[in-house]
């Protein structure tokens, strides 16, 4: 915690909650559940570890498993021979080095979060229709997790979200095993680990390597989160995640303040003119009105350039193009006001959608003939931002009426 400077820490699938200084949430097993678990894996001969808030103890043998040196083996066993190797392991393991069941007893008397027991998924199966107030989940093919019902990881970072003030839609989740669907489902920005199951990368909105490669780091870099190379980082948040999005686009970034050219900044003008008639026509009632509405705007752009070319001579000028992006920008923010609309969450929607263009070869591929960004075949079903945006407006609309009734109250 301490060493990767960590907030928080959601552990046992949601079941035991902790930041620097408190613990958060706690849900242990009842000491009966408990005491049942313990005299089902005797009965049924496998192997089990119970997870107290400091580790997962009572089994040398599964603590082998959760090694780094086991997963990457247990990625060269093919899935229909899970359940042979599994089963084999566990009767080797009784074998040779028999659990006590003393040792597990002695360890309930400190709360125990979950329960971690190597059996194959047919086993975890029955295992759950014996244990109905339980839940069973699967972290990798050798075993199953057992926790209470109600939690998960997807409510244990609700229950982070609360408490730190944000929601799940802000949320980026790393996943490799079919107990984090629930989790990726239920985010803003789901990521698969390139050493995931195929359910996984399916149900995942990126993919990225695998946990041997720094797949997270790589994933951090790739959305903006962490700086891929020595630039200079503004403390605008939302500047920060556009240059992250311009680098992977450009594979550049600019770094010392210049002036565009008349042709760049011509063709950046363009960009916001098309967006700004996009604007018009979401408040034109009609075709009609639209049409009148444009005209008006071509009236304005020509009144705009008379008005101009009195007031300062055409030059290349990197003062007057700030001064006038930065009037662009407060613009558009002040148009958010008068429409009393929270562009928060919304630009981290549009900025998703932006870096979901990039291909499965981390590169943006260009029309030959437009130069336009063209979008991966599944960009409209996992990134386009319409959806997110009507449900974030919504999710704001509540708030406002939930904020006039207590008023009235």
């Amino acid at each position: 915690m301490d060493d990767l400077d960590l907030d928080f820490a959601v552990t046992y699938n949601g079941q035991y909650i902790f930041s620097k200084d408190r613990v958060l949430f706690t849900s242990p097993i009842s000491k009966l559940h408990l005491r049942h678990l313990i005299s089902y894996a005797k009965k049924e001969g496998t192997e089990i570890a119970l997870g107290t808030k400091d580790a997962m103890l009572g089994s040398k043998i599964m603590s082998f498993g959760l090694g780094s040196f086991s997963q990457r083996i247990s990625r060269f066993v093919p899935s229909v021979l899970t359940r042979t190797v599994s089963q084999s392991f566990n009767r080797m393991v009784s074998k040779v080095v028999p659990q006590k069941e003393e040792d597990l007893l002695h360890l309930m008397n400190q709360p125990i979060y979950q329960v971690l027991m190597l059996m194959t998924p047919e086993e975890s199966e029955k295992a759950a229709a014996d244990f109905e107030d339980l839940k069973l989940t699967r972290s990798n093919p050798f075993a199953s997790d057992v926790i209470n019902q109600g939690n998960s990881k997807l409510e244990g970072i609700r229950r982070v979200g609360k408490e730190y003030g944000f929601d799940l839609n802000q949320v980026m989740a790393f996943g490799d095993s079919d107990n984090d669907l629930e989790m990726l489902a239920g985010v803003g920005m789901s990521v698969a680990m390139g050493n995931g199951s195929s359910s996984v990368k399916e149900a995942a909105k990126h993919i990225t390597t695998s946990n041997q490669q720094d797949g997270i780091h790589k994933a951090l870099e790739h959305f903006g989160v962490l700086s891929s190379e020595k630039v200079f980082v503004s403390r605008d948040y939302h500047f920060n995640k556009v240059k992250t999005f311009h680098h992977m686009m450009d594979e550049r970034t600019q770094e010392e303040p210049r002036a565009w050219d008349l042709e760049g900044a011509t063709h950046r003008a363009g960009f916001k003119i098309e967006e700004l008639v996009e604007f018009v026509r979401a408040a034109s009632p009609s075709e009609e009105d639209f049409g009148q509405a444009v005209s008006q705007l071509h009236q304005a752009l020509d009144k705009a350039a008379g008005k101009v070319a009195k007031k300062t001579p055409a030059q290349q000028d990197l003062i007057g193009q700030v001064d006038a992006l930065i009037d662009t920008l407060y613009f558009t923010y002040g148009s958010f006001v008068l429409m009393g609309v929270d562009p928060e969450r919304i630009f981290d929607i549009v900025h998703q959608a932006n870096m979901g263009k990039i291909f499965p070869d981390g590169k943006a591929h260009f029309d030959p003939v437009t130069h336009k960004i063209l979008k991966p075949d599944n960009w409209e079903e996992k990134y386009a931002p319409e959806p997110a945006i009507k449900k974030e407006l919504q999710r704001q609309l509540k708030a406002y009426e939930r904020h006039k009734e207590r008023n009235k109250s």
